[in-house]
């Protein structure tokens, strides 16, 4: 059974590391259930991912205080930001648009809600 875990951990650490360069896919939310997987399957990729000097931050931000940092907010932001914008710039329906603008509405409430560093 760790071999599964270790697998969905990879396609999950593999979904993040898309994430990083594309605006579409969170990354942080990937690494987080990666860790789990691993922390299930295989502690020598859990370890790597927890201590990974850039991957490992976010990681260990969340798990500790529940908290994004502000650099990945506003680039959070940013991203939702070009989403829309080119939802809008495709003509997309204005039901789609309305549906899509509530739902992003809601994720950037979410993660400016979130503390930023330690309580």
């Amino acid at each position: 059974m760790s071999w599964l875990w270790t697998l969905f951990g990879l396609i999950c650490l593999s979904l993040g590391a898309i994430g990083i360069v594309l605006p579409l896919l969170p990354t942080v939310p990937f690494l987080l259930l990666a860790a789990f997987c691993f922390a299930k399957g295989s502690e020598t990729l859990h370890n790597w991912l927890i201590n990974h000097k850039k991957l490992g931050p976010p990681i260990e931000g969340w798990r500790r205080n529940g908290a994004i940092s502000r650099n990945a907010k506003r680039y959070a932001t940013l991203s939702i930001l070009l989403v829309f914008g080119i939802s809008l710039a495709t003509g997309l329906r204005p039901k789609i648009l309305l549906i899509q603008g509530a739902t992003l509405c809601c994720v950037l409430i979410f993660i400016w809600s979130r503390p930023s560093g330690p309580r």
